[in-house]
């Protein structure tokens, strides 16, 4: 779906203009999305199977839910509605805490993608089974928890195993070390 967003400056900040998410990327323009990782207490991550339908690396594993902020639209909302199309998981806004924003510049398909995005990071806690969850298959191939163990694991032998988008190791690290501490409070 071609949304309109809004478009930010190069640190972020809102330009006041708009544009279809493929002008933005076809043009390099700075945008917000959000990314919504989701933990158990019992030590697990759940991580999203990007959809064999998507340009940008199909069927790797990534965030739990991740979605370009619509125009006008607030980073909770967004990671609200995100959360509810992708997987199908109700969450309350109180339940997101954010933690960081990650400015990510990629480039994709020989430079026909210039992905400049600002990710508004959010952690909440999966309080419902997997089975429960629905995914929207335009988006999400395959959903799986694994353990904090099998994250690191899979992280360190990423570019080997082709599980993780091993350009964003450091980022992967973050949320782990996170969401770790998260479990202690």
């Amino acid at each position: 779906m071609d949304e309109i967003i809004d478009i930010v400056d190069k640190h972020g900040k809102p330009t006041g203009k708009t544009a279809l998410k493929s002008e933005a990327h076809t043009k390099g323009w700075y945008h917000n999305t959000i990314h919504l990782w989701l933990f158990t207490y019992k030590g697990e991550i759940l991580l999203q199977q990007r959809s064999h339908k998507k340009a940008i690396y199909p069927l790797l594993w990534d965030v739990s839910v991740a979605g370009h902020i619509d125009a006008g639209e607030t980073f909770i909302n967004a990671a609200l509605r995100e959360t509810e199309e992708e997987i199908g998981l109700k969450l309350k806004p109180n339940s997101l805490q954010h933690i960081g924003i990650f400015r990510h510049e990629t480039n994709y398909n020989d430079g026909q993608i210039q992905d400049n995005e600002f990710h508004q990071v959010f952690i909440a806690e999966l309080n419902v089974p997997l089975d429960k969850l629905v995914i929207q298959e335009a988006e999400v191939e395959a959903l799986k928890l694994v353990s904090f163990e099998t994250f690191e694991t899979l992280l360190k032998n990423s570019k080997t195993n082709n599980h993780f988008v091993t350009s964003n190791t450091d980022y992967y690290k973050f949320i782990l070390k996170t969401i770790k501490a998260r479990q202690q409070i």
